[in-house]
């Protein structure tokens, strides 16, 4: 693991309901093991069941079918996003939400995923192992810490913007 490139990952969902909702957008940032960026990526997916979709999250995800338009099938995205992120670490905040999101997809899909999904980073925990006691924080939401930390996150609730987001936030928090 600590030879292998990390991979900074966001999705954005039609909600929170992992039988009812689906991926509609993943966003990645590859990093070598010095945090030098390799690669970053942005899929769109087309959803296929958008009448299930919580009105909310699509609001939050700022889903607009125009944007959608050359967005590609989850098959294709998923078999990108197991060829670009092999052999590497999924690292993310509440990275348990998108693993679980992307395992379905990968189970969905029947490709066969190429990271080490064994070994997951999750940012939340990070932060909270080493900010735990400070009273300037409420939450440990992404929102909050690029507040606390001063980070620009100019496109929050999407993938690439977010994954980007918590890659700075994660250098921040090796660095205390």
């Amino acid at each position: 693991m600590k030879k292998h490139n990390l991979s900074f990952i966001d999705i954005e969902t039609t909600g929170l309901n992992l039988v009812e909702n689906e991926i509609i957008e993943i966003g990645c940032v590859i990093v070598d093991t010095s945090l030098n960026i390799v690669e970053e990526f942005e899929l769109k997916i087309k959803p296929l069941h958008i009448k299930t979709a919580d009105p909310v999250s699509l609001k939050i995800t700022h889903y607009d079918p125009k944007n959608w338009e050359e967005a590609i099938t989850l098959n294709e995205a998923i078999k990108i996003l197991a060829d670009k992120t092999e052999n590497t670490t999924l690292v993310g905040h509440n990275i348990s939400f998108d693993a679980s999101f992307l395992e379905k997809a990968f189970c969905d899909t029947g490709i066969k995923k190429k990271f080490f999904h064994y070994h997951l980073l999750d940012t939340v925990s990070i932060a909270f192992t080493k900010l735990h006691d400070k009273s300037d924080i409420e939450k440990l939401t992404l929102h909050e810490l690029c507040e606390y930390f001063n980070i620009k996150n100019e496109h929050e609730h999407t993938a690439l913007s977010d994954a980007r987001a918590d890659f700075e936030l994660y250098k921040k928090l090796m660095n205390l």
